[in-house]
């Protein structure tokens, strides 16, 4: 299928859309910050993943050869973005008392399942931090002479040593005067630490010699060193949370400078990314989106409550990656029943043989959706031109096939290996029986049927009392769900 249309992306260092170059000919270098596994990831951070993987699966669509790396940051990652505070998988060993290796391995782990069930394709590279610490300090080593200064707590990069930092995070005011406090003992207030020291007698479960003394790597430095080893600089898209676009990776961007040549960001190359791409927040206005709330909104509690992950997939479609994503009970419950619906139409065509059938009504939608998503990932229309598609009438079945499943590839909603059970989970807390349900509702329908509406009523009141919503005149024919 032909792409007409140019790809447009978002640059947050140059605040523009711009046409996508690549640096190689043909291919497409992508790096994207992972989670730093201390914790299980929630859904706000699952966000950045679906839109890296939504950006990845485009670049394929558009026929670039793809090379995405994630990494997995499982040292270096303190409480503080700012250099304050404890490392985070320190502390979480600590607090549970088990091996730090054996909490990054759990975490990691619980990670990967979350990628798996939202349909997020596999990376190139897995970059695991720790594996990388060697190359860390000579990447250290090669910049320090020119960029860096050591306290007693440990190496620390100087930012004045590089043209325009901060430029992504637009970190200054109109009068040029920093927003960070000074802090003592560093050059400037907005240094950050490189190499970090153990504290004199401390031993720390990760910590490895260098030439500034036994500790750890800062958490910027990770980033650097993998997306140089693995993609070499400068490649071509770096992404992440809108989170990181204020510390992190201002810092990375320094680093890389400092490793390529120090000059100014008029040239994005120079950052050691031609694009730096973020994703907004999602918002959730109870309060469980932070970690510190204890049941914080993780998947699997969209799964215990019964939301296949897919329809929290569909959610994050539905908003433009730049922009806020309020987060309800409603709207997910809202974005399953538009998965359900997509599904239906998708079942129709399963029994079509696969094939290349002409589509020449289809066309026009194919160039739409090719149109939004080169509109910098515009899902939300890419999505209602899927929806068109699957309602398409009198059109060849094998053409709206193979049009329906080019598009879902890029999207991910797996619409042609899912079906309605999987869709339909049983909540956690639920305790009548699917059977149980089946049955009552097959009286409830008798009644209906002879207009015995106070037997109808009863019957409903007790699926109702037993956390079933009995769904009338549901066009889906999904006639009920667990509450």
């Amino acid at each position: 299928m032909t792409q007409a249309h140019p790809l447009t992306l978002y640059n947050s260092l140059t605040r523009t859309a711009e046409p996508f170059r690549p640096v190689h000919p043909g291919e497409a270098r992508v790096y994207t910050c992972g989670p730093t596994v201390y914790n299980y990831p929630h859904i706000g951070n699952m966000r950045a993943y679906v839109f890296a993987d939504v950006l990845g699966r485009t670049l394929t669509f558009k026929g670039y050869a793809l090379t995405h790396v994630i990494n997995i940051t499982d040292v270096g990652h303190l409480t503080d973005d700012a250099d304050a505070g404890e490392d985070k998988m320190e502390k979480m060993a600590a607090q549970q008392a088990q091996s730090i290796w054996d909490i990054a391995r759990h975490y990691t782990e619980a990670y990967w399942a979350d990628i798996r069930a939202l349909n997020i394709r596999e990376p190139a590279h897995w970059s695991i931090a720790t594996d990388y610490v060697p190359r860390m300090i000579e990447f250290a080593r090669k910049i320090a002479p020119r960029h860096c200064y050591e306290l007693d707590s440990g190496l620390y990069f100087d930012t004045a040593s590089v043209a325009d930092y901060g430029r992504l995070a637009r970190a200054v005011t109109e009068d040029g005067a920093g927003r960070i406090e000074a802090v003592e003992g560093k050059r400037n207030a907005a240094d950050f630490a490189i190499w970090r020291k153990t504290p004199p007698g401390e031993k720390r479960q990760m910590e490895w010699d260098s030439p500034w003394g036994r500790g750890a790597p800062g958490w910027h430095l990770e980033c650097s060193v993998m997306s140089g080893e693995l993609l070499g600089f400068p490649f071509d898209i770096h992404t992440g949370g809108i989170d990181h676009r204020e510390i992190h990776h201002p810092n990375e961007i320094a680093q890389n400078q400092a490793f390529c040549c120090a000059n100014g960001l008029d040239v994005a190359a120079n950052s050691g990314a031609n694009w730096w791409m973020h994703n907004n927040f999602l918002v959730e206005r109870s309060g469980k989106m932070s970690k510190s709330s204890g049941e914080f909104l993780r998947l699997q509690l969209l799964i215990d409550k019964g939301y296949h992950p897919l329809a929290y997939r569909l959610l994050c479609l539905q908003a433009h990656y730049r922009s806020e994503l309020e987060f309800s009970w409603e709207g997910l419950a809202a974005a399953l029943t538009r998965l359900k619906r997509m599904l239906m139409a998708a079942e129709r065509l399963r029994d079509v043989p696969a094939g290349e059938g002409a589509h020449p009504k289809l066309d026009p939608l194919l160039d739409k959706f090719d149109a939004a998503l080169s509109d910098d990932l515009n899902t939300a229309v890419a999505l209602t031109t899927l929806d068109e598609v699957l309602a398409a009438k009198k059109v060849d079945p094998a053409a709206k096939r193979e049009v329906a499943e080019a598009m879902d590839a890029v999207l991910g909603l797996g619409l042609f290996r899912l079906t309605r059970a999987d869709l339909r989970l049983r909540p956690k807390a639920a305790t009548i029986a699917e059977a149980a349900i089946e049955d009552i509702l097959e009286r409830r329908r008798a009644a209906r049927a002879d207009k015995d509406f106070a037997a109808s009523d009863a019957l409903r009141d007790e699926l109702a009392a037993q956390g079933v919503e009995v769904m009338d005149g549901d066009p889906l024919g999904w006639e009920w769900q667990l509450g």
